[in-house]
């Protein structure tokens, strides 16, 4: 039987248009009537799903994730750099998503998804960083050690079209956590980039002392 053959810009466009889906806000309006905008950093994402949501929340919404991760390369099927650039486009969808005004994720679980079609070494380290981020409470550092190992480990196991399937799935990701969905609260520098690239968060701010604080500002 022969295989279905979607054309290249059309796997690329379904691709990216199942990424801008934003399932794990409207799970999260759906159980709890919060917009993921509004928790924490403001990124939406299954962390914050499982924040104001509980564990049921975040597998389903997951699942839906981990299929808008797979479907680029599952309609892509041999052309290994089709089905790169439409993992890549699924998660600039994702992370600048229309529907939420250019906000998103990381698209963590989306290149998950790409990599159990097309590059399992990606998928197992990431599930690595998010299960020692879980446990050692450094999930950003976690995953950012994880997203570095993938274009080599990828591009060892596959070649070239690993290195460029690793790469199409990082770079998205980087750039979304060096951006952010908010404007830095002490403003853009050198070392904000450096830390949310490191901890995917802004560093700590310190409101100015006023008199009579010695004991907090020394």
């Amino acid at each position: 039987m022969q295989r279905l053959h979607v054309p290249a810009p059309v796997v690329v466009a379904v691709s990216w248009l199942a990424g801008t889906l934003p399932v794990s806000n409207l799970a999260a309006k759906r159980v709890a009537g919060v917009d993921l905008r509004d928790v924490g950093g403001g990124t939406v994402s299954g962390s914050g799903l499982y924040q104001v949501g509980g564990f049921r929340p975040l597998v389903v919404a997951g699942c839906f994730e981990l299929v808008k991760g797979a479907i680029g390369p599952l309609l892509a099927g041999e052309r290994a750099g089709v089905g790169a650039l439409a993992a890549g486009a699924a998660i600039v969808g994702h992370d600048w998503s229309p529907w939420l005004g250019g906000a998103g994720g990381r698209g963590i679980s989306l290149a998950m998804g790409a990599g159990l079609v097309a590059g399992p070494e990606a998928t197992a380290l990431l599930a690595a960083g998010l299960a020692i981020g879980k446990a050692s409470h450094q999930a950003g550092l976690a995953s950012a050690i994880a997203l570095a190992a993938i274009v080599p480990a990828l591009g060892l196991r596959h070649g070239t079209r690993g290195a460029l399937l690793g790469t199409a799935l990082v770079v998205p990701i980087t750039a979304k956590r060096l951006a952010g969905n908010r404007r830095p609260p002490a403003g853009w520098s050198w070392s904000t980039l450096g830390h949310r690239l490191l901890f995917d968060t802004d560093p700590p701010t310190h409101a100015p002392c006023s008199a009579g604080e010695t004991e907090r500002c020394g």
